[in-house]
C-alpha cells in the first residue's frame, strides 16, 4: 500500500492565505508597535523620576536593585500564556529593565574574558545588553578591579553541573570582602572550532580544564591522538586557534564568530543538560526578593571530634532551613584545617533563617555571611 505524501504548500513566502488581509495584519502589527513604542517610553521616564527621588547625584549602581529585578522577572513568567516562551519572556523584559537603568550611564560589569567567554554570555544573560562588559584575564582581577570601585559588579564561575565546583573563585571569598549579590545559570553548549576544513586536520585541542573536562568522552572518541592543551579560558583557546595552524578550540558559538573560525563539530559536551552557575559579586547586601538563597562560609572551633561538622550545622535543621550545597575548602591557616562554603535557602532578614544563624554563629569559629541574593530566574 502506497504511502501518502505529505501536502505541501505552493503559497509563496509572503502572500497570505485565502481570506486574510495581510495589509490591515500589517497595519494592526503597527499600531501594536506604536503603543509598545509609547509605553517603553513612559517606563523609561518613571525610571528616571525614581533614580532622581533617590540621590540627584547618584550613580547607576546606587539605582540597582537585583531583587526588585528578580520579582519584575518571576512576575512576567507568571502571567506569561504564549505564544511566546518563558525564556523570551524573560529576555525580553531583562533588556528593558537593562535599557531604563542605563540612561544616565550603564553599570560596568567586569567578567572572566576575553571576548566571547560564556562568563560574557552570563554578563548579559544577568543584566541586559545595555552594560559595559569589561574583560579580565583572571577571576581575581575580577574580584580586585569591583573591591576598588573600577567596576560597579563582577560575574565569576562558580561550578559546573557535571564538572563541579571552581575552586579558585571559592578560596577568594576567604579574603575577599565582596558580597554575592545573584546567580545566574547558563545552559552551556561547547562547539570544536579552527581554521582548518576537517577533523582530520586537527593536531592538538585548547579550551578552559573545565570545558576540556566537559568534552571528554567527545574528544576521547572522535580526536583520540589530538593534544589537549589547558587555556586560561576558551576564548583564549579560539585566540590560538586562530593564530596557530593544526590548532582548534572548544567554545561558545560566539567565539567563532569574534576569532573568524569554522564551526567543526556541535553541542560536543557529553552531558546533555551541562549548565555553569556564575555569582554576581557586588560591594554590598540586597534586601530580599521572596525566592532567596544564603550562603555563608563556616569553620568549626574543633573538627577533630566526631559529629563536629553535625553540631555546627544542627541549627539550620532545627529552624527546618534547607541546605542546598556544602562544599569544604583548605583554610590556608594549619594543615588539615577545613572551612565551609554552605548554600541555604531563603534570606538573612527570613524569620527563621535569622534564628538559624543566631544559633549557628554561636557555635562556628569563623562564621560571614557572603551574601544573601535572589535565586536564579530560568
Amino acid at each position: 500500500m502506497a504511502t501518502k505524501k505529505p501536502k505541501t504548500s505552493l503559497r509563496r513566502p509572503g502572500v497570505a492565505p485565502a481570506g486574510v488581509d495581510l495589509a490591515k495584519m500589517r497595519e494592526n502589527i503597527d499600531e501594536i508597535d506604536a503603543r509598545i513604542h509609547a509605553l517603553l517610553n513612559e517606563r523609561a521616564r518613571f525610571a528616571q523620576q525614581v533614580g532622581i527621588s533617590k540621590s540627584a547625584a547618584g550613580k547607576t549602581v546606587d539605582f540597582y536593585r537585583p531583587e526588585r529585578e528578580a520579582q519584575v522577572l518571576r512576575q512576567a513568567i507568571k502571567r506569561n500564556r504564549g505564544p511566546l516562551r518563558d525564556e523570551e519572556i524573560a529576555r525580553l523584559f531583562r533588556e528593558i529593565m537593562s535599557a531604563c537603568l542605563a540612561q544616565q550611564e550603564p553599570l560596568k560589569v567586569a567578567f572572566l574574558g576575553p571576548e566571547g567567554t560564556f562568563s560574557e554570555a552570563a554578563v548579559y544573560k544577568q543584566f541586559g545588553a545595555s552594560v559595559r562588559a569589561l574583560p579580565l584575564p583572571a577571576i581575581d582581577e575580577v574580584f580586585r578591579e569591583v573591591e576598588s570601585a573600577n567596576a560597579d559588579f563582577g560575574v565569576v564561575p562558580i561550578e559546573n553541573s557535571t564538572e563541579g565546583t571552581v575552586n579558585h573563585t571559592l578560596d577568594l571569598f576567604l579574603t575577599s570582602p565582596l558580597k554575592i549579590c545573584g546567580e545566574v545559570e547558563l545552559r552551556i553548549h561547547h562547539h570544536l572550532m579552527g581554521r582548518m576544513a576537517a577533523l582530520g586536520d586537527v593536531k592538538r585541542v585548547a579550551a578552559h580544564p573545565q570545558a576540556l573536562a566537559q568534552c571528554r568522552g567527545w574528544l576521547d572518541e572522535h580526536l583520540p591522538d589530538a593534544e589537549r592543551i589547558a587555556a586560561a579560558s576558551n576564548a583564549e583557546g579560539a585566540r590560538r586557534a586562530r593564530d596557530e595552524r593544526g590548532t582548534a578550540a572548544i567554545a561558545g558559538r560566539t567565539a567563532a564568530d569574534i576569532y573568524g573560525l569554522n564551526v567543526l563539530a556541535s553541542e560536543i559536551e557529553d552531558s546533555p543538560d551541562n549548565t555553569t552557575r556564575f555569582l554576581v559579586v557586588g560591594r554590598r547586601l540586597f534586601d530580599a526578593s521572596g525566592a532567596d538563597k544564603t550562603t555563608l562560609l563556616l569553620s568549626a572551633a574543633d573538627t577533630t571530634g566526631a559529629g563536629a561538622l553535625f553540631r555546627l550545622l544542627e541549627p539550620l535543621a532545627e529552624h527546618k532551613v534547607n541546605m542546598t550545597r556544602i562544599e569544604s575548602r583548605p583554610s590556608r591557616k594549619r594543615k588539615w584545617d577545613y572551612v565551609f562554603f554552605v548554600d541555604v535557602e531563603g534570606h538573612v532578614l527570613d524569620p527563621a533563617v535569622a534564628r538559624a544563624l543566631a544559633a549557628l554563629e554561636s557555635r562556628a569559629s569563623l562564621f560571614k555571611v557572603l551574601g544573601s541574593y535572589p535565586q536564579a530566574v530560568l
